[in-house]
């Protein structure tokens, strides 16, 4: 009985560790594979050297934390929904190009709102140095 025990809770461990190391597949075949990705991380690590050498605060932190996260998941999902649309069809196609658009329109929408916020922050950092 409690050998069963046992290898259940084990395959379910194994479970839980094979879905993060497929989420963690998924973030490395975009970090590869999209422009867009490697332009987001790139922004992410200017923003967190920047936040270093201005000192934010904790807070100011906590925002940009979950706006790095808000924005590279957004490109996730809207990499995800490109990729099912080609999936679905080569030829073009007026609901596929507006299923795209509507995605990359998404991520914009955010990245956007985000800059806008890192501008508020670390604006009036720079000009008191």
């Amino acid at each position: 009985m409690q050998m069963k025990i046992y290898l259940k809770g084990t395959r379910k461990l194994k479970k839980i560790i094979n879905s993060f190391k497929y989420a963690i597949c998924g973030i490395k075949t975009s970090l590869k594979s999209e422009r867009n990705m490697k332009i987001h991380v790139t922004t992410m690590i200017l923003v967190i050297i920047m936040g270093i050498i201005l000192k934010i605060s904790k807070f100011e932190w906590i925002i940009c934390i979950i706006l790095f996260s808000i924005v590279i998941g957004a490109e996730l999902f809207n990499t995800s929904i490109e990729i099912v649309v080609d999936m679905i069809t080569k030829e073009k196609n007026e609901m596929a190009k507006k299923a795209k658009d509507i995605s990359a329109g998404g991520v914009l929408v955010i990245a956007i709102g985000s800059a806008i916020i890192g501008l508020i922050i670390f604006i009036p950092k720079i000009i008191l140095l």
